[in-house]
Order: C-alpha cells, then structure tokens, then sequence
C-alpha cells in the first residue's frame, strides 16, 4: 500500500529570546508527527515553554548520515516532521542538510518556516554600504583549510559573515587581522537576543582590545561582520591580464613574467605579482 508523503518542515527557533517565536513555529511544531532536534535536552525547555508536547528523536553531526535515513522513511511512510536546531535556522552552520537533501532526492516536500537567524541579525545593525555578502559560518578547523579560505575571502568587495564559539573568539580575530588588515571593520555581535547582548562597532585590531578589556566576553557565542574591501571599480576585473601572464610565464621566470607584464600593461607589480602567483599556484 503506497502512502502520500509527509512534509519535512525546516524549522527556526529563536536564538535566544523566546518572544521572537513566531506563531507558526509553534503550531507547527505542534502538528507534526516527530521533532528532530539537534540536542533533545537544549530543545525540551522550548517546547515546554510553548506547550509543545510533540516527541523528540536527536539529529547531531554525529548521528546525521544514519538518523537521516531513518527519518526518510517515516516520512515517505506519510509522517510529517520538523527539524529544528539548538537555535536560529537548521541547516546554517548547523544540522539538517543531510535530511533536507535526501527529502529532495526522494521527492518529498520541504517546507521552511522561517525566523531567527544570527547573521541576517547581525548584517541588518552593521550599517555597512552594500547590501550582499558571503555568509561563511565557523572556519576550518584545519590550518591548510582555513588559511586557503583566508586568502580568497582577503580581497572580497563584500561583507563576509562569520561564526565564532567563545574559547576561540580571541585566537580567530587575531587570524582575521592578520588576512584582512588592521585597520577593516568588524562588527561583533555577542549573545544576539539574549540579555547580554552586545553590538560593536570597530576596526579589527581594536576588536582584540575590546574583548580583552572585559573578561564577560570571552562568554557566549559571536557573529562577526567584516566589511568588504573598497576597491576601484578600475581595478574589479581580476582577471583581465591572466592570458598575458601565462604566455610570459610558459618563456620566462615568474619574476621577469611580473616585469615585464608591468611594462606592457603599466598596471600595478603587486597586483601583477599576487596574480601570477595564483596561476602558479598548484
């Protein structure tokens, strides 16, 4: 006997004051047949705030590939469930990717209802000029990783939103500093929602002082907005020059590559430089 699907419901829950839970999280929440929650034991006060006596089933990093699978098939057995992370929107540096891509693949309905999220939070007080950015979350744990991210996100003309626990937040704007410069503009968002919430505008270098300067903000987790770099609008096609820096390097070294590419083009020789480099690059 073949069943008409269940929906798979991605979930927001707020990320730290429960006022800004919406009505249609509860009742749905309510509705569905099982929540999967990213820790039962950090979700069961939400619900019993709101009354929600719906069962709960975990869904982790650890147990993701496996409790997935499982849940597929009550849902194509016609159950409806939610998934919901510790707080904000699953699937957002957070669980769910997994389930909500296996529901696609087998043809069942994802419905998302949304709300809290820290980083639209955060992008909506930094007051920064454009309106786009690249939403990264937390960054490789990986060295090699982390810093080959650093190094395409240095030269960005937008805003780039990161995640931060708080035993790493010190370490990390050191990194940040280091690849983005001093002097660029961050916003820490600390504790978003929540009654110790702060939002702090300031350059990089300042941000180590001002979490240094108060021991209540090595506590609680953080978002950060770096602003995009400026860049003349002369100088946004990276790329233009790359044919002629490949011919040179195939017949010369790198260095007399750049020299001569500066002659011919009289662009800038670091600028020049950073681009050959990039095309040598394994």
């Amino acid at each position: 006997m073949s069943h008409t699907p269940g929906t798979l419901f991605v979930v927001a829950t707020p990320i730290g004051n429960l006022s800004d839970a919406s009505a249609r999280m509860v009742s749905t929440l309510k509705e569905v047949a099982l929540i999967a929650a990213e820790d039962t034991r950090h979700s069961q006060p939400l619900l019993n705030y709101f009354g929600i006596t719906t069962p709960l089933c975990s869904l982790h990093e650890h147990n993701e590939q496996s409790q997935s699978v499982q849940l597929i098939e009550k849902l194509l057995n016609g159950e409806s469930i939610a998934v919901i992370s510790d707080a904000g929107t699953p699937g957002i540096s957070d669980p769910g990717q997994v389930l909500v891509n296996l529901a696609h693949q087998k043809g069942i309905p994802v419905c998302p209802i949304p709300g809290a999220n820290a980083a639209i939070s955060l992008m909506s007080v930094s007051g920064f000029k454009d309106s786009y950015f690249l939403f990264v979350g937390f960054l490789p744990t990986k060295n090699q990783e982390k810093v080959a991210l650093l190094e395409k996100l240095k030269h960005a003309a937008y805003a780039t939103v990161f995640y931060e626990a708080p035993h790493r937040i010190k370490a990390t704007i050191k990194t940040l500093c280091e690849y983005f410069g001093e002097t660029r503009q961050v916003v820490l968002g600390r504790e978003l929602t929540k009654l110790f919430e702060e939002v702090h505008r300031t350059t990089l270098k300042e941000a180590e002082e001002w979490i240094s300067s108060n021991a209540n903000r090595l506590k609680g987790e953080y978002v950060l907005v770096i602003e995009g770099l400026e860049i003349d609008t002369d100088t946004l096609d990276m790329t233009r020059h790359d044919k002629l820096l490949t011919e040179l390097i195939e017949k010369l070294s790198l260095s007399d590559a750049v020299k001569l590419a500066v002659t011919i083009t009289g662009e800038k020789k670091n600028f020049l430089y950073e681009r050959a480099l990039l095309l040598t690059s394994p």
